[in-house]
């Protein structure tokens, strides 16, 4: 009987668990605040997360299914329904991996046929890395305005930080990299569509190094290779006021990346966006299969810049959060990578 009380009143601290699961502390904050995977305690006081033996099997489970690349709603319905209901969505997902996976071997070999036989400050970083910071960030950018048109780069110990702008969204990735201690030029702003460029340059390089030139220019090497940048003069908006303003979350919408996105596509100018009831989730009067925390909500936004946060995370599902009663930004965050978040601005829906 000891035992099991034993058992019973056990709990392991989030990173003796992280270890015990495989997953890192950060997968289990996240799993938590998506009400997949919540602790068996949380401190009041300290808030920290305390885990019980007995969860460990459910968060092996989780982390092999996220592996396979299930979004959360579907490994939920895994993780929560009837065996038969956990069988047919592993075969469905089974079914749409393979095909995509086809469809993306056919693309890929397409381009492969049409492919042609005093240290400065640096941050040295991977090159698929870099591109993939740049393909998220670099369309919250603005390209009809003089400053907004510019990506900033902010080297900072231990990371590369990338900011974009267009006033009704703000895209913000944390991208590691080994950065020297020595003095960069301030602020880093470089055109969107260069920034482009060299991330596709440099996309399949392992590393790739940015180099300060003087106050007007950075060097990207690869290797031999080298492309310069031209930094643009101007003041970045103090984006880091924006984010330390954000109130704290109450209402969490996890959904299919996929499913919202073409929900959004779909939608008119205005779109209105519910959360609770029987639906979840819905945007305009599509409901998309979604996991919700919170009260209900009724928040509206332009569903031309919404899809474009969406559309910039990575995996196959996104994150929404939102605090008060919806009258801030939303942040849209991507799960399989942490260090990028977007926020989109609401706007009226005239009713």
């Amino acid at each position: 009987m000891s035992g099991m009380d034993d058992e019973a009143t056990e709990r392991l601290s989030i990173g003796t668990f992280a270890r015990l699961a495989g997953l890192s502390p950060s997968a289990l904050r996240f799993y938590d605040d998506c009400g997949v995977l919540p602790p068996a305690e949380v401190d009041p006081v300290t808030g920290y997360r305390r885990y019980a033996p007995g969860q460990r099997e459910r968060a092996v489970l989780l982390r092999r299914l996220r592996a396979a690349g299930l979004p959360l709603v579907a490994a939920a319905a895994v993780l929560d329904g009837s065996p038969e209901r956990a069988r047919a969505v592993l075969r469905e997902w089974q079914r749409r991996t393979e095909e995509e996976a086809r469809l993306a071997g056919e693309a890929l070999a397409e381009v492969l046929r049409e492919l042609p036989g005093g240290a400065p400050a640096r941050a040295v970083l991977g090159g698929a890395e870099l591109a993939g910071a740049v393909r998220q960030v670099a369309p919250a950018a603005d390209p009809g305005h003089p400053l907004l048109r510019c990506v900033l780069l902010e080297p900072a110990d231990g990371e590369l930080r990338l900011v974009a702008t267009d006033r009704y969204r703000l895209s913000v990735r944390a991208v590691p990299a080994r950065v020297t201690a020595r003095p960069w030029p301030e602020p880093l702003l470089v055109e969107a569509a260069a920034l482009r460029e060299v991330a596709e340059w440099v996309r399949g390089a392992e590393e790739v190094a940015l180099e300060a030139a003087g106050a007007d220019e950075v060097w990207v090497r690869d290797g031999e290779r080298e492309r310069r940048l031209p930094l643009v003069a101007g003041e970045f908006p103090a984006y880091r006021l924006v984010l330390d303003a954000l109130e704290p979350v109450r209402h969490r919408v996890i959904a299919d990346r996929v499913a919202l996105g073409a929900a959004l596509s779909q939608a008119r100018t205005p779109v209105v966006v519910r959360t609770g009831g029987p639906a979840g989730l819905l945007v305009g009067e599509m409901a998309v299969p979604a996991l919700v925390t919170g009260p209900g909500l009724r928040v509206a936004f332009d569903p031309v810049v919404l899809a474009g946060a969406v559309e910039s995370a990575v995996g196959p599902d996104v994150l929404l959060e939102l605090g008060g009663e919806g009258a801030g930004p939303v942040r849209v965050r991507s799960a399989d990578q942490g260090g990028f978040t977007t926020l989109v601005m609401v706007v009226r829906d005239g009713s």
